[in-house]
């Protein structure tokens, strides 16, 4: 049993289980809110690290497969934003001005609340980036002096409230155009938002993925120059 705790296939194969598990899950319950995939299953695979006593270091080596195919998943979503292209060459301004809007929101309310509690400058600087997607976020916090793996916490957590609550809220809102939708949770929520934008519109999921990818570049280069300013 000890060995094969320590064989990289067995996490890996684990850890596409529980997920597997979780989606099946999220999916009976008509995709709520609190059923949401990450949520169930990071869960249950830290409860079998802890019960295994298998270190982070072990696990990380089994599951590098997963983390590497994030890269071409990612490019992948370039796909849907260029069949869309010509709708998002005509709604170029709008986009660029909800882009900056929603960038600019993240940063300063997220800052902005943490300074007003004392946080020190390495928690502020961590959550910062906390609207873009982990390796932006880890390489701008460290850049502004923060904690990368605090900031890649933070990202996680932002993006899963963010898929969770995204379309609860605009359905609340009675907002009905996916294109804003979409946009919005990929500007709010990086690639957890673009993924439930999918699940709902295709529409909705190409803005997403657009937001996503425009939000890491304007987010990075506001941060870079306030850093340099300051």
């Amino acid at each position: 049993m000890k060995g094969l705790l320590t064989t990289p296939l067995f996490w890996l194969a684990l850890t596409l289980v529980v997920f597997e598990g979780a989606d099946q899950i999220s999916r009976r319950s008509g995709r709520h809110p609190l059923c949401h995939p990450v949520l169930l299953a990071t869960p249950v695979l830290i409860g079998l690290l802890l019960l295994t006593r298998t270190s982070y270091a072990t696990y990380w080596s089994g599951t590098q497969a997963l983390s590497f195919l994030l890269g071409p998943a990612v490019v992948g979503l370039a796909v849907p934003v260029w069949a869309q292209r010509d709708l998002i060459r005509r709604l170029a301004l709008p986009i660029g001005l909800a882009l900056m809007a929603g960038a600019i929101t993240a940063v300063v309310s997220a800052v902005g609340v943490l300074a007003l509690f004392g946080a020190p400058h390495e928690i502020l600087a961590s959550i910062a980036p906390r609207a873009t997607t982990t390796p932006v976020a880890m390489a701008v916090a460290q850049q502004l002096g923060g904690v990368p793996a605090l900031a890649a916490v933070i990202v996680l957590i932002a993006g899963v409230i963010g898929a969770m609550t995204a379309t609860p809220l605009f359905n609340a809102m009675k907002m009905t155009d996916y294109r804003a939708r979409g946009l919005a949770v990929g500007v709010s929520a990086h690639g957890f938002g673009a993924a439930r934008a999918f699940q709902v519109d295709s529409t909705a999921g190409a803005f997403a993925s657009l937001g996503m990818a425009l939000n890491a570049v304007a987010t990075a280069t506001l941060l870079s120059v306030l850093a340099l300013l300051l």
